[in-house]
């Protein structure tokens, strides 16, 4: 009897990562003119510890943890840079977009992409 619920487990296992797969398919990589039609006016954020604000006119504004920073952002290509100082290297990355999730993957790394959801601007305290 034991050996009957087997082969139920082994179809749940199954079903979830097709269900997985099907989910991590769902993410489409965005032109240079798309981030900036989807980007413009809009913020990126976890909901909960961090915002990043892409204005119009290149300015980006960070609020991290209660820390804000300013920096500017602009399109490479069809990538987003992103820089908050003149001294600091800009970082490039592909963006990423399924529904309101945005995944910023930077190019041949291995690390985890950023990620968070897209909503209009709002206004900060």
């Amino acid at each position: 009897m034991k050996n009957a619920k087997f082969p139920g487990l082994v179809m749940i296992m199954l079903l979830v990562g097709v269900v997985g797969y099907a989910q991590a398919e769902d993410f489409r990589k965005l032109s240079g003119a798309q981030i900036r039609a989807k980007l413009v006016g809009m913020q990126l954020t976890d909901e909960s510890h961090w915002i990043e604000a892409f204005e119009p006119g290149g300015k980006l504004t960070s609020i991290e943890m209660g820390r804000m920073r300013t920096g500017q952002w602009h399109i490479n290509k069809d990538q987003l840079c992103e820089s908050y100082s003149k001294s600091e290297d800009k970082n490039c990355y592909d963006v990423w977009i399924s529904g309101r999730t945005v995944q910023m993957r930077s190019q041949g790394s291995t690390v985890s992409p950023f990620e968070g959801v897209l909503e209009r601007i709002t206004k900060r305290r």
